[in-house]
């Protein structure tokens, strides 16, 4: 059987639970090197239980993407370790609080901002050196439907959204004549928990669970995928 990533070395964030976990057993069965990160130990000593069940083998970071110096020291440690990085996924991500705009906290706000747009500004800062020295660098980051319409009380969340699509549309126009290929995936409707922190009174049984969309991960990550600058729906 041939492994669509054989060989690759992938850094998956808020790879603790969900799609960020679900994301890593599938990279790792396609033969994928995968690197880790989420800020608790618990959940990617998990996550590393299914990407040995896997077959697979992975680097555990326990990291907050809020810390640029910890981003930049994971940068070096994977330059002097790898030379590259094939594919970086920028899975995490938060939701804040949903209410009128007028009554959002300017910390909760900070922190979605932080989160949602800084971190994945970061780490393309840093790592794009690493995905440049790739001979197929590919990042994936992790957008929503809510960007779509204007939807009341999702303020925070929606907004940092959008401005991560732009940010991803500029790298993508920066990075267009390299061998870098740089995608948004939106996943839609999926069992996590953040989708049941949104819609509490939601029955999470309805939804499909996050391994049913790794795949689509797993398109835009291997070497044949020439889509630059795409809105993927899973």
């Amino acid at each position: 059987m041939i492994q669509r990533l054989a060989g690759r070395v992938a850094l998956i964030t808020g790879a603790s639970r969900g799609i960020g976990q679900a994301v890593a057993g599938r990279f790792a069965a396609e033969g994928a090197h995968v690197i880790l990160v989420a800020r608790t130990v618990g959940g990617l000593e998990e996550t590393d239980d299914r990407v040995r069940a896997e077959g697979g083998q992975a680097t555990l970071v326990p990291l907050d993407l809020r810390d640029a110096a910890g981003i930049d020291r994971l940068a070096q440690a994977l330059a002097e370790r790898h030379g590259r990085l094939d594919i970086l996924v920028g899975n995490a991500g938060q939701l804040g609080t949903l209410t009128p705009l007028p009554h959002i906290l300017a910390k909760d706000w900070t922190e979605v901002m932080a989160v949602n747009v800084t971190a994945n500004w970061l780490l393309l800062r840093a790592f794009d050196p690493l995905l440049r020295a790739s001979p197929a660098g590919r990042a994936i980051f992790v957008t929503s439907g809510v960007t779509q319409s204007a939807a009341a009380y999702w303020g925070t969340y929606a907004i940092s959204k959008a401005a991560l699509e732009a940010m991803v549309a500029v790298y993508a126009a920066e990075v267009a004549t390299t061998a870098v290929r740089v995608n948004l995936l939106d996943p839609g409707p999926v069992r996590t928990r953040m989708r049941a922190q949104a819609f509490p009174g939601e029955d999470p049984a309805k939804l499909p669970p996050p391994a049913t969309i790794a795949e689509r991960f797993v398109d835009l990550a291997e070497p044949a995928c020439d889509r630059n600058g795409a809105r993927v729906t899973a």
